[in-house]
This record gives structure tokens, C-alpha cells and sequence, in this order.
């Protein structure tokens, strides 16, 4: 190999290198963001990375990469708090935007319509890889996946699809069976990808040609989660990459712990905070109603003797009350009595841990407690089709956050959304296409609002949404956004393609109950459907556009 090969072999390698260290960098940075700017450690991070990325790209003259990762740097810098305020997060948007622009390849760069996306993308986590033969097909995945925040990279290749694994693991790989040839090169390519990584990388197949037993245990063996055989709809694709993808991270559990020993819940606190579990601990059994009430707990740990109130009777008091009945409550005591403890537990509990007690032991109770009663949880609470609270449990959050923004004198706003012409949309294209628009908006809104709001399925095509510390005016603005980017997302159904609009009416807060102040949204949303679809309204008394 001669100088002037080596040179550009070097440069490649390094351009490779910039490249990876700027997909770190926006990585971090959309974490923070998810995050809603509370996680320092996220910042510090971020902040290394965007050294990191200066250093390399002024050792290898990457003018555009280094302006990037100076600018955003001088913005973090000069952040006024904590936090960064609107102004100082639009700065940083735009600035990510830049360094996403330098790090995009021309698959992902450019539209079907031979043209950059007219609108920033917001990337939620790193990217997922397309291995499909047909080019077109790959092309309208990447762009359905940008309304819904991914960015996806296509490979015409195997070998260019390995290297870019091997550098930056994907959150999923889509993978035809026969990818570049071969009846099963597709799987066989994968399998080197995984040979890589220490975790397995979720693939979904697609295979238009081979359906046996062998070729599908060929898949599930090289880390296949799904296998769809025959051509699949775009739309019910990306319901599956969204899944593997975890775009939306896991609540951590929340753990109230009850006992008179203010260093033994100390102690439990720390073990269960280092897990990632959010703890509230009370000494005083007294103050259980009103943690209950605020905390919300999802696994309940008490103390077995304690003065004033033993933790059979507290048990007992909280199984009293229905919204709490499935909550699991654990028991805490040096009792090694089996007969007591088995007493204990049918008197409300559902298991039993004896001081002292292992940590891993109790971390690994809580886990495996907070799983199941989750998955349980979510089978009473939850719409089956959209994974969306259902009716009846959008009103208990309504009421709820009625009396903790009363309470702290905050505003709280109630939204109502309807699919427009939904019928129309059953009609022409099939209950199973209006499926999957009800679930494209539903991803839609847990996207795009916050983690303290609450999103419901009214029922039907309606969707309720629960602002909380919100104003009719942000209300308006946050889902008018929302609204006017929906509007624009291709729903495919077959060879077609159409659009789908939605109504919203809203209503903030004054001293009304829940049944009050649905009905205010509701008649915002009538005026709104008056008002010729497609549009947010926000509640006016005497019916007029507002």
C-alpha cells in the first residue's frame, strides 16, 4: 500500500471515529432531554462527549463537527441555572441540529422526494438499522419513523451493515431473510452482527419466500423477536420497532417504606435508590393516609412492631380501600417464627423479609414484586389496544391532580382529542387500518408530552389528556404542535397513502369537580368540531371560536 493509500485509509478510519464520538454526543443529549434536564450526572456526560468530539475533530481538520460541538459547549456554559430555561433549550436544539446534519448519511438525510426533511428530527435514541432489499420500502419506513422521533439507517450491503454494528450498536435491526442474496444471507449476516456484542440486538425478519420451521429457529436463534412472512404494512412495523426500541424509558418503581427505625429505613432507602427505585420513607405509621394519597406508592414495605400500630393492623387498614387492594405490601421483621409470619401475610401481605436483610436479596424481592404487580396493574387500568389509560382511570388521575393542584395553587388543564371522520377512515380502509391510527396517535402524544401528564382513551377515537401545572394557553400551544405534526404523518394502508386529522377542545381548571370540567372540554371540542375540524379550541362560555 502506498503513502497516499494509507493516508486515505487513515482518514476513513478517523472520519469513522469523529463520526461515532458526535452519535455519543447526541445520544446523551437526547437522554437529558428525555430526562427533563434533572439528571446532572446526563450533563456532566454530555459534556465530556462534546470535549471528546472537539479533540478528535480538530486532530483531523473536521471544521463542521468541531463548530458544532463549540457551540453547543459555549451554550452549556453559560447556562443560567440547573436547568436550562426555553430560550436556552431552543439554543441547544438548534445547535444539536447542526451536529445531527454532520453525522448523517445520505439514506438518512434525504427525503423520497430527493430533498433534506422540512423539519428538525428529534432523535430519541441511536439508530435502527434497515437491512431490506427493497430500496422503496426502506425509504417509506424512514420516513414514517421520523415523524415518530427514530432515525433509521438503510444498508444496501452486509459488509457495510457489520462495520456500522460493530462501531455503533442499533437499539433493533428490521432484516430481510434473503438480505444480498442467499436463501437465509439475511440471518447469517446477523448472526455476525451478534457475535459483536455482548447483549443480544432485537431483529425483526421479514421474508417473502421462506416460512418453515427451520428458517424461523435460524431467526429466533440470532436474536429474532419477530418474523413477519409476506409483505407487512409499514404502520404495523413500526408499532414493532417502537416496542424493541424502549423509546419509552421505564418508570422507576415507587416504594413506600414504613418503619419506626429512622437508620433501618435509611438503609433501605439507600439500597433501593442505588437500583433506580424512587423511595419515600415515614417513621410515623399516622402519616400512611396522606403518603398513600400523594406518593402513589407501588410496593409497600412495613415494619412488623411499631408502636401505636402494628403492621398487620396498618395492612388491614390500606386493603380497606380498593384503589390500593392489588398494591403488594411486604412485611419487615426479625420474626422467624414461620407461623407468624404466615399469620401476617393473610391478613394483607404477600411476602415477608427478616432483618437483616441481604440487599440483593431486597432489591431483587422489590423487582420481581414491582414486575408483576405492574403487569397486573396495567391489565385494570390500561386499554387493551392502545396501551393508554382507559375511561375509568383517566377520570381517578383527573381527580387526582384536581385536588393536588388545588392544593398547591397550580394550573392544571383537561384536553379532549377526536380522530376526524374516523368512521370514514373504517369504511374505506378497514377496522384494522383505523387500529393502528389509534395507536399512531396514541405513540404520538407519549412522545411528545411530558411524564407528569396523563394520557387517556375516552373511548373510541377519543383521547382525554391531563395537562398537570399547565395553562389553557401552553395547553393550546403544546397540542396545536402536536395536531399540525400528526396531521402531516403518512398512514399507509395497502398501496395508499392518507392523512388523518384530529379535533381538540380544552378547558383549564377553576374550582370545578372532574365531571364538571370534562364537560367544558367536551363542549370545547363540539365548538371545535363546528369550527371545521382540525383544530384546538379552548373552552369560551358563550361559544365563541376562542
Amino acid at each position: 500500500m502506498n503513502q497516499e493509500n494509507q493516508r486515505e485509509k487513515l482518514k476513513q478510519v478517523f472520519a469513522k471515529r469523529v463520526t461515532t464520538q458526535a452519535r455519543v454526543v447526541l445520544d446523551t443529549y437526547q437522554k437529558w432531554r428525555a430526562e427533563n434536564w434533572e439528571d446532572v450526572s446526563r450533563l456532566l456526560d454530555l459534556r465530556d462527549g462534546l470535549n471528546k468530539l472537539d479533540r478528535y475533530a480538530a486532530r483531523f481538520d473536521m471544521a463542521r463537527h468541531k463548530e458544532a460541538a463549540l457551540v453547543i459547549l459555549k451554550i452549556l456554559n453559560g447556562l443560567a441555572g440547573p436547568h436550562p430555561n426555553d430560550q436556552e433549550i431552543s439554543a441547544l436544539d438548534q445547535a444539536i441540529q447542526k451536529l445531527s446534519e454532520c453525522t448523517q448519511r445520505k439514506s438518512d438525510a434525504v427525503s423520497k422526494h430527493g430533498t433534506a426533511p422540512a423539519s428538525p428530527r428529534t432523535f430519541l435514541r441511536t439508530p435502527v438499522y434497515l437491512a431490506l432489499n427493497d430500496n422503496l420500502y426502506a425509504e417509506r419506513i424512514i420516513s414514517q419513523l421520523e415523524f415518530f422521533g427514530f432515525r433509521s439507517i438503510s444498508f444496501k450491503n452486509a459488509d457495510d451493515l457489520i462495520e456500522a454494528a460493530r462501531q455503533n450498536k442499533p437499539e433493533t435491526i428490521v432484516a430481510d431473510v434473503d438480505f444480498n442474496g442467499g436463501e437465509c444471507n439475511g440471518i447469517e449476516v446477523i448472526g455476525r452482527i451478534q457475535a459483536n456484542h455482548e447483549t443480544p440486538i432485537p431483529i425483526i425478519y421479514v421474508s417473502e419466500r421462506r416460512d418453515d420451521m427451520k428458517t424461523r429457529l435460524m431467526a429466533s436463534r440470532t436474536g429474532g423477536e419477530e418474523f413477519f412472512f409476506r409483505a407487512v404494512d409499514p404502520g404495523q412495523l413500526i408499532e414493532k420497532i417502537e416496542l424493541y426500541t424502549h423509546g419509552m424509558p421505564l418508570e422507576p418503581y415507587r416504594v413506600l417504606v414504613v418503619d419506626d427505625s429512622r437508620s433501618q429505613a435509611k438503609h433501605i432507602e439507600n439500597v433501593l435508590s442505588k437500583a433506580g427505585m424512587v423511595v419515600q420513607v415515614i417513621t410515623d405509621p399516622m402519616q400512611v393516609m396522606d403518603a398513600l394519597v400523594d406518593f402513589q406508592p407501588e410496593i409497600i414495605m412495613l415494619d412488623m412492631y411499631m408502636p401505636g400500630c402494628t403492621g398487620m393492623e396498618l395492612a388491614r387498614v390500606i386493603r380497606q380501600q380498593d384503589r390500593f387492594h392489588s398494591v403488594p405490601i411486604i412485611y419487615l421483621s426479625a420474626e422467624d417464627d414461620l407461623n407468624k409470619q404466615l399469620h401476617a401475610m393473610s391478613l394483607g401481605g404477600d411476602d415477608f423479609l427478616t432483618k437483616p436483610i441481604n440487599p440483593k436479596h431486597l432489591t431483587a424481592t422489590i423487582l420481581n414484586r414491582g414486575r408483576r404487580a405492574r403487569t397486573l396493574l396495567a391489565l385494570m387500568i390500561r386499554d387493551s389496544l392502545t396501551g393508554l389509560y382507559n375511561h375509568t382511570h383517566t377520570l381517578h388521575l383527573l381527580d387526582m391532580e384536581i385536588s393536588k393542584a388545588q392544593r398547591n395553587g397550580q394550573p392544571l388543564t383537561f384536553a379532549m382529542l377526536d380522530i376526524d371522520y374516523f368512521k370514514k377512515i373504517n369504511d374505506n380502509y378497514g377496522h384494522p387500518v383505523g387500529d393502528r391510527v389509534l395507536k399512531s396517535l396514541s405513540l404520538f402524544l407519549k412522545q411528545r408530552l411530558r411524564k407528569s401528564d396523563h394520557i387517556g382513551r375516552y373511548g373510541g377515537e377519543e383521547f382525554a389528556v391531563v395537562l398537570t401545572n399547565t395553562s389553557e394557553g401552553d395547553a393550546r400551544t403544546i397540542l396545536n404542535e402536536i395536531r399540525e405534526r400528526f396531521n402531516e404523518l403518512p398512514q399507509p394502508a395497502g398501496e395508499n397513502i392518507f392523512h388523518v386529522s384530529f379535533s381538540c377542545g380544552i378547558a383549564g381548571l377553576t374550582e370545578e369537580t372532574a365531571q364538571q370540567l370534562c364537560e367544558k372540554a367536551d363542549q370545547a371540542l363540539y365548538q371545535a368540531k363546528r369550527g371545521g375540524r382540525n383544530t384546538v379550541y379552548v373552552y369560551d362560555p358563550t361559544g365563541k371560536a376562542h
